[in-house]
């Protein structure tokens, strides 16, 4: 028994030493050869972690034998992991980190029309991900470009929530839209077109601030959005996004990549929006929010050929029914005065092109068409227009030693008809309808020159020849200097021209009880425009600090004007006698620690004002309507991964700004301070499948009084002395916030690659 009890401790001492046996990990964590300091290395599923030191080297020692995952992070980084075993020996490792592309080696193609990395273009590119709209659901692109800094998405009116997109404080008309590189959202389709962009079709989004006439030519004055799609062989296999609102809001996104043929991929993706419950929690007895009925179709056929070549093909088709009034208007009432009510039916398909010419010399082909048809009713008022634009270009490619050159020609064509006097033609000899027919070809040129390793110069021009407007010449320039991998400045001058289309200048003309008055044929705008960028990427202990900071001005001379304070009944517009300035600066200060959080913050500071000379030759200062001096955008997010859960709180702040009164005006000519503040909780089950549960505006902010006289729409008792001395007629147009209160929102997505 003793000698049983002996062999026995023998045993339990002999597996305790081995058990005991530890070994440890020694590891060198570089970038580019360089050490990284502050590094996080970990074991995953164990309690072993440790920082590199300011030579890049770290050890994790009292390691057991067996199978582990190292995981080493740091911040501006993408997170390396690689499987190991550890035995008796210590371990040894060198790592090699790789770049975040979400900082530093993003592709870029909107400011110079080629790919680039965002470092290394001599053109300011902000890069937005199609993952910051997931933070706070949105059924379209419309909603979700006012999580950026600097852009506003602005409602012009209660009643039928027409918008447009500021960028810079600068009004809708100035900011032109682009998808993949084509200028086919523009005039007509601003107004209802952005709400009809899924947020499914797209890959990412590039904003560029300031004039970009000199390569897209109209429009492109204040900034430039440039919506890409995705590619079908980098798509998801099958990916949808569904949520249903508390304000009974369905939003279903659903797209599937497949193969046609061994060398054919495609990309299907539809949205359906519906939203038909009526809300009227203001009690003014008109919807606070548009019913909409939508639906987008999206397919991109994408061809595999020699030398890699370009072959791509896409084609969408956009139908909305909308409606906005009494909450008793039915369709028996539409373009009738029993009943008040705003609607809108638009049709629409795209077609959008690029083919790389099979030569030596990289030549590409890109051409798009769109047809815009809209059949709205606005109270007794009809609006019927068709707009088609098409559009293509041939651009050459070629780099030769310092010089990356880039010369194109444009052709763009413009058709445009309506019931409104805008197209009527009365000249005593010729009366009846006389549509828009604008043809603009245009020549464009630039040259990149890399002076030196640090240093890039940009110079181009455009000349377009407008069939109404004559010769339009717009050159620009720009500088960059990087004395570091981590500093970077930019500098651009350059000059800008837009071309009115009334429609998109000013909703209210079809949508109120104003008529419109044009003392003058209208002339292009133009403008001069300089700025100043600065980046820099930090890497501290614990987080990595992303600044991006720029300066703005911009000058205008023939601003087109709408004046509603001369007479209350009408809309004058006429060039400016005068300029107007839009100046300013923004920031954002982005922070990714080494934990699971991440901060952003953003600031926007604008001053928009117009000189110009009253009857008496004074001259006076007005502020721009609708234009808060101060916005900023804040997001915080915190992953908790034992649970995989995601938390992510953000939203948008507004200082007061104008807004359109009416002569002895009860209401503020000013807004008040506000923010509308969102937060969602997103749960990811396995590799393919999160839900979320979001709330949104959760401080349940609504602007009060935003229609004057909503129980006289068709203004037939304006003259009544006893109830009405001041005689406010019927206007939709004093808006600065949404309508729509707190809402919960539930929803699932599903990703299979």
């Amino acid at each position: 028994m003793k000698h049983i009890f002996l062999a026995c401790l023998i045993t339990l001492c002999s597996t305790a030493a081995v058990q005991a046996q530890k070994s440890a990990i020694t590891g060198y964590v570089t970038y580019e050869k360089k050490p990284v300091e502050y590094a996080l290395a970990a074991l995953e599923r164990t309690s072993h972690s440790v920082l590199s030191d300011s030579t890049g080297h770290f050890r994790l020692t009292q390691i057991p034998e067996g199978d582990y995952v190292l995981v080493v992070k740091a911040t501006g980084f993408q997170t390396f992991k690689k499987p190991i075993h550890i035995q008796h020996t210590p371990f040894t490792i060198t790592i090699e980190l790789t770049p975040l592309t979400t900082h530093l080696n993003e592709v870029v193609v909107t400011g110079t029309m080629k790919e680039v990395s965002r470092s290394g273009s001599p053109v300011s590119i902000e890069v937005i991900s199609p993952k910051l709209f997931q933070k706070t659901p949105t059924s379209n692109i419309f909603e979700g470009l006012s999580m950026i800094n600097g852009i506003r998405p602005q409602l012009q009116c209660n009643v039928c929530n027409t918008g447009d997109i500021h960028i810079n404080g600068m009004e809708g008309p100035y900011t032109m839209v682009l998808i993949d590189g084509m200028p086919i959202v523009s005039a007509l389709s601003t107004v209802y077109g952005m709400m009809g962009i899924p947020n499914s079709i797209i890959e990412r989004i590039e904003v560029q601030r300031g004039p970009a006439s000199s390569l897209y030519g109209s429009e492109a004055v204040g900034g430039l959005i440039n919506i890409i799609t995705k590619q079908p062989e980098k798509a998801a296999v099958l990916a949808t996004d569904i949520y249903v609102s508390s304000y009974k809001e369905i939003n279903t996104d659903i797209s599937y990549k497949w193969k046609m043929t061994k060398n054919l991929q495609v990309l299907s993706s539809v949205n359906y929006f519906n939203f038909t419950t009526r809300w009227d929690k203001n009690k003014d007895n008109f919807t606070d929010v548009t019913l909409q009925n939508r639906i987008s179709a999206f397919n991109k056929f994408s061809y595999k050929r020699k030398n890699n070549r370009v072959a791509q093909i896409a084609f969408r088709y956009y139908y909305e029914d909308r409606f906005g009034g009494e909450m008793q208007w039915q369709k028996k009432f539409r373009g009738t005065d029993s009943v008040y009510g705003e609607s809108i039916y638009t049709k629409r398909w795209e077609i959008i092109g690029i083919y790389q010419l099979p030569v030596k010399e990289k030549l590409m082909l890109r051409f798009s068409l769109n047809r815009h048809n809209q059949n709205s009713v606005y109270g007794l008022t009809p609006y019927l227009a068709i707009q088609q634009i098409s559009f293509a270009q041939l651009t050459w490619d070629k780099q030769a030693g310092r010089h990356n050159t880039l010369a194109g020609i444009s052709l763009r064509y413009t058709f445009y008809d309506d019931n409104t006097a805008i197209t009527a033609r009365n000249d005593g000899l010729i009366k009846g309808n006389h549509p828009s027919h604008i043809f603009l070809p245009g020549l464009f040129l630039q040259d990149e020159i890399a002076l030196h390793s640090k240093h890039t110069l940009l110079a181009g021009m455009r000349w377009d020849q407008n069939s109404i407007h004559g010769t339009i010449f717009s050159p620009r320039v720009n500088y960059k200097w990087s004395p570091d991998k981590h500093n970077t400045l930019r500098v651009g001058v350059g000059n800008g021209f837009r071309v009115v289309n009334l429609f998109s200048e000013e909703h209210a003309v079809y949508t109120g009880a104003r008529t419109v008055e044009i003392k003058e044929t209208l002339k292009p705008e133009r403008s001069w425009n300089a700025n100043f960028n600065y980046t820099r990427f930090h890497n501290m202990k614990h987080v990595f600090v992303n600044l991006d900071a720029g300066l703005f001005y911009t000058y205008f001379f023939n601003r087109i004007i709408p004046d509603y304070f001369s007479d209350p009944n009408k809309i004058i517009f006429n060039n400016l006698k005068g300029y107007s300035v839009n100046r300013g600066f923004n920031m954002n200060l982005d922070f990714s620690f080494t934990s699971a959080l991440n901060i952003s913050l953003g600031l926007t500071y604008t001053d928009v004002f117009i000189r110009s000379e009253n009857a008496g030759g004074t001259s006076i200062k007005t502020r721009q309507v609708q234009t808060p001096p101060f916005t900023g955008n804040y997001s915080v997010s915190y992953e908790i991964k034992r649970w995989l859960l995601t938390i992510d709180w953000n939203g948008s702040v507004y200082s007061p700004m104008l807004l359109p009164v009416l002569p002895n005006d009860f209401r503020p000519d000013h807004s008040p301070w506000y923010t509308l503040m969102n937060l969602q909780f997103t749960k990811k089950w396995n590799k393919s499948l999160s839900c979320y549960l979001g709330f949104k505006n959760l401080l349940n902010f609504i602007p009060s009084n935003p229609i004057m006289r909503p129980h006289d729409p068709f203004d037939k008792q304006v003259n009544d002395p006893v109830n009405n001395p001041n005689k406010y007629t019927f206007d939709p147009g004093y808006n600065f916030a949404p309508l729509q209160g707190f809402r919960v929102i539930v929803g699932c997505r599903v990703n299979i690659n």
